[in-house]
């Protein structure tokens, strides 16, 4: 598997504070850095449907040569800008994670950020902090199975609720035949 990117969407975020920190009346370095990132956020949304291999030929036609005029707008900026200010910042922290901001336009498989999964983990950071007031070891084990199991139906696009009464249907007719691989979220097709 490969490791998150959280480059793309860092990045981002870097150069909204310079640019908040620049006066936003006028064209600015920051605000330059945006948009030239939001090209490549255009891109992805363009190739949002295709396959793995469609989309690693959209990024070596399309995004690579905006990287490659990013990377050079980048070595300049943080030989103009001052390294304290919020756009130096910016951009030093953009040419330290240079490989890893880069690096999903070379594979097909990889998001252009991770802000996705990153949304989903907050998801159970907060269930951690209530598992912590379990009233027992096995009461909060077993809730941390059943949140597992709802958040897992709900990344496969079915109703936590309808996927749990199946299970509940399915669990309590099974015989030592069945499989229970076959209940798994990404096996189940409920229609509602």
């Amino acid at each position: 598997m490969f490791a998150p990117n959280t480059a793309a969407a860092h990045a981002r975020k870097k150069f909204k504070a310079a640019y908040i920190s620049q006066k936003r009346n006028k064209v600015t370095k920051a605000g330059w850095a945006i948009n030239h990132i939001q090209k490549l956020y255009r891109i992805e949304k363009q190739i949002k449907g295709l396959n793995v291999d469609e989309k690693l030929i959209a990024r070596q036609a399309q995004s690579i040569p905006l990287l490659l005029q990013f990377k050079d707008w980048l070595d300049k900026a943080a030989n103009q800008a001052l390294p304290k200010t919020a756009l130096g910042r910016a951009a030093q922290y953009c040419l330290n994670q240079w490989h890893k901001l880069q690096h999903y336009a070379d594979n097909g498989e990889l998001s252009i950020d991770n802000n996705r999964p990153e949304r989903e983990a907050k998801a159970f950071a907060v269930g951690r902090k209530n598992w912590l007031f379990a009233n027992t070891g096995n009461g909060a084990e077993t809730s941390s199975k059943l949140y597992s199991l709802v958040r897992t139906a709900i990344a496969n696009g079915l109703d936590p609720q309808a996927y749990i009464q199946h299970l509940l249907n399915k669990l309590c007719r099974l015989d030592e035949k069945a499989a229970i691989d076959d209940l798994l979220p990404w096996r189940v097709q409920l229609y509602v």
